[in-house]
Parts: C-alpha cells; structure tokens; sequence
C-alpha cells in the first residue's frame, strides 16, 4: 500500500510535491497502525500536511530492513561504487536546490535564500566531500615483537540518526555521508516540526540508485520512533543532535539495550569575545548576525556578547541599529530578512527566557516582544547589565537574545567565557592573532565538549564515530628444532 503525495506552493507559485508515507526499502509506505502528524506553516499557523508518522513496528521494519540490506548486499558494495552514489546523490540535490530551500522555508521558518544559498551548498559540499573518502579508509602498521599488527577502519553496521529541526537537510548530510562512506546502513528520523525535506531526500535516495533498505528515513515523534531507535537491539550505533535532556535518555536507553555506540552534539551558549582594538563595523556585523542567523536557532549562536570596556559604548549602539534594521515577514520572500520562529511552543519558550531576564533585573536594550500580529515572530532582543548568574547568560535560549557585557582584561574575558556547562562555540575579535590563539582553539571538525556532547561530525574525525577499529598481529614464531 503507497502512500498519498501532498502537493505544495513554494516561491513565485512554484508547485511541489512531496509523499506522506514513511520511506522503507526503497517505497513510501503509511504506519502500520494508521499513524500520523500534521506539519505546520510557522508563518501562518496553517496545516501543510499530514504524514505518516512511525511508531515501534515500523521502526522493527525499518531496522530489519536495513540490517538485510547490510548483510547482503551493502557489505559487499566496494568503496569506489559507494562513492559514485554519494556524488550522484549530491548532484541530484544541487539540481532540486530550490526545492529543499522551499521545504525548510515552508515547514521550518527557514529563509529561502539561506537555505538555497547557505544550506544546501553545504549539504553537497559534505556529501562530495565524504564521498572522497569512501575508498580511502585505511588503518595503521606497527611492528611488535616476533611479528607486526596492523589495524583496520571496520563499518558498524546498522546505524541510525535522529536529526533536529533547526537546519535539518545540512545536518542530515553530516550524519547521512560518513556513515553511508564508510560502509554502514542508516536509518534515519527525521524531527516532527521539519519532516518535508527528508521525504524529498528520500525520492533522491531512491533515484541515485542506492539499493533498498541502505537508507530508511522514518518520520514521527521523539518520544516513540526516536525512542525506539534509541532502545533498538539491532541498532549498533546511534547520532543524535538535538537537547541535553534528550540526549541523555539516549545514553541511558542504549546502556539498557545493547550499548550501542553513541555520538551526541547537544548545543551550546556561545561567547563572542570582542577586543578594543578589533574593526569596530565587522565585530558589530557578525555579532548581529552571529545571534539573529536563523533566528539564533542554532546550537552555535553567540548568545554570550562579552565587549572590552574601550569600545564598549560604541558597539552598544552600532549593534542596536543593527540588529534591528529588519524586515520580518514571510521567509519564502526574497526580501525578507527575518522570518518566524519554528513553532508556537518555540515562541513561547523563547518569550518566557525574555521575562525571566526582566524579572531577575536585566536592562533591555531592544525587542522583547513579538514582531507580528500571527505567526511565531518575536523580535531580535538584547540586554544590558546582565550578570553570570542570571539565566539568560547560563541556558540555551534557542533564540534571537544577546546577552551583552563588560570586561576590562584578556584574563577576566577568558574566565567569563568559560564560566559555563557547554563547550560547543566561541568567536574572538581582535587584530591580534597570538592573543586569538591563545583564547580560543578552532579546528575543521565540529562538536563539543562537556555538556555539549561528544564525537564529531564533518572533517576527517567524523569517521571515526562510524567505524570500529581492528587490531590484527602477525606473530612470526621461531622455529622449533626437532628432537634427536
């Protein structure tokens, strides 16, 4: 039984369509118990569509079918063809680029032009880039005594990925190339607020030509298809980005399970560290936009804003009119350069961080309020007089709120910056690069460190979170001299 196809309306009236159903072994089928959602314009509150959405049995389907075509099949595919499907996968969605930035503009708030600018660039980016390394998965020799050892990069096997909503194709693209590079299955969960793009990727997963049940993409809720994953026995390994609380449920249902192998990027509360003697006009235009870029709706947001006493009036007002010289409307628009928050309960949540800081006696340098009669629209907001114990500047707001500070030396900047749970992001501005270097350390992969999670995606290091490394010794044995 197939599932129903919805039809959509993206920019200039260009028409789309995406299936319903959930994507198991190459078709779209309906849950089997006739379960669905429905996903939500943020713009206007209105229905775009109603899927599938999985629950426990399709998730054992899903994960039977990967695990059959691990065995049988994708165990056997060389790194050389695994390769040229990861290359035509990447071809096939720079070709429909407009596409993807319509769906994330639709159902996640998204800007069109960012996600068809910024987004799905760096999604085929990632997948070409993985791509390369499909048949390039080597290991080390050593010598040891009477003989050698070498060791071997070895797939899991079956894998799964629960992504977020805040930019889901490129994330996805992070969990989806290492994993499919190097020789694993995946099974992936789309989140509920953001599903539309994962089941056009689908129809790009099936035209690339991967075989059936390599990569299964499942929508639905957390809180049972995310679950079920988590919790799965056949599941090996396990990606999540997403909250801390989430994420540590993962830990505990897979150390209930089968301790399968997991890697978590759990966000952040990013300082921006701006020095007296950095360029005053490029400080102010990625501080602004380092907090209102999707809405602050990322786990790097520098949410943090920490100003050396020097060139702290000056900043104040430059990033005042800066960060509120917008246009708020709706994110498909060419225009536009601010568009709504995800969700309703998001809004919320984010308005609820903005009295708490009024409430425990922050000054309000602008926004705090919703911008717009309808839609899940609040406007940019930044606070002065704030202090480390208040808790704008110590939790994830997941939103457009900049926490802006005084310092007076390098050493008290670096302690404030530290002075929190996470570890994911940080930024320095300053004309002096022996002093960056030393404030912050900055490499090509990505992820965190304390309650920001563990492993990495993207750069060389991400592989070793889908694999499992061998050790093999060759023992060369002296001869025995026979008895007389």
């Amino acid at each position: 039984m197939t599932s129903p196809i919805v039809k959509l309306t993206g920019v200039a009236g260009r028409q789309l369509e995406v299936p319903t159903g959930l994507f198991i072994n190459n078709e779209f089928v309906p849950a089997k118990n006739g379960s669905t959602l429905e996903t939500l314009n943020p713009s206007t509150g209105e229905v775009l569509a109603t899927i599938s959405a999985a629950e426990q049995e399709d998730v054992d389907i899903a994960v039977a079918s990967a695990k059959k075509a691990y065995e049988e099949v994708w165990s056997k595919f060389p790194g050389q063809q695994r390769r040229v499907l990861l290359l035509k996968l990447a071809d096939l969605i720079e070709r429909d680029a407009e596409d993807f930035a319509t769906l994330e503009a639709l159902d996640g708030g998204i800007l069109y032009n960012d996600s068809k600018n910024m987004n799905v660039p760096y999604t085929v980016e990632c997948l070409r880039y993985f791509a390369g390394w499909a048949d390039k998965i080597d290991g080390k020799s050593m010598r040891i005594p009477l003989g050698m050892a070498y060791t071997k990069r070895e797939p899991i096997g079956v894998c799964a990925a629960i992504v977020p909503w805040n930019s889901p194709l490129m994330i996805t693209a992070w969990k989806v190339a290492p994993c499919l590079a190097v020789g694993n299955v995946l099974v992936l969960k789309t989140a509920e607020l953001t599903p539309l793009y994962g089941l056009k990727l689908a129809t790009l997963i099936k035209e690339t030509g991967f075989p059936p049940g390599v990569v299964n993409i499942l929508t639905g809720f957390g809180k049972t298809a995310g679950q079920a994953l988590a919790e799965h026995m056949d599941v090996d390994k396990l990606a999540f980005t997403g909250s801390g609380a989430v994420g540590r449920g993962i830990m505990i249902a897979a150390a209930k399970s089968n301790l399968k192998k997991i890697t978590l990027e759990l966000g952040g509360k990013g300082a921006t560290i701006i020095f007296d003697d950095a360029d005053l006009d490029n400080a102010v235009f990625w501080a602004t936009l380092g907090i209102t870029v999707n809405n602050g709706q990322i786990c790097v947001a520098g949410s943090r804003v920490y100003v050396q006493a020097g060139i702290y009036d000056k900043f104040i007002e430059a990033f005042r009119t800066n960060s509120t010289k917008v246009k708020v409307g709706d994110p498909l628009l060419g225009d536009t350069t601010k568009g709504p928050l995800v969700s309703t309960a998001q809004k919320d949540r984010v308005v609820a961080h903005i009295q708490k800081g009024l409430s425990e006696g922050a000054t309000l340098l602008h926004g705090g309020e919703n911008a717009g009669a309808s839609g899940n629209f609040v406007n940019n907001t930044a606070f002065l007089g704030v202090t480390e114990d208040m808790s704008i500047m110590k939790e994830e707001i997941f939103g457009p709120v900049a926490s802006i500070a005084k310092f007076s030396t390098e050493e008290e900047v670096i302690g404030l910056a530290n002075n929190t749970v996470y570890g994911l992001s940080n930024a320095v501005f300053t004309d002096d690069i022996s002093r960056a270097h030393r404030d912050v350390s900055t490499n090509v992969p990505f992820g965190g460190v304390k309650q920001s999670g563990f492993g990495r995606d993207m750069g060389e290091d991400a592989l070793d979170g889908w694999t499992d490394l061998k050790s093999i010794k060759v023992n060369i044995l002296p001869a025995q001299k026979p008895k007389l």
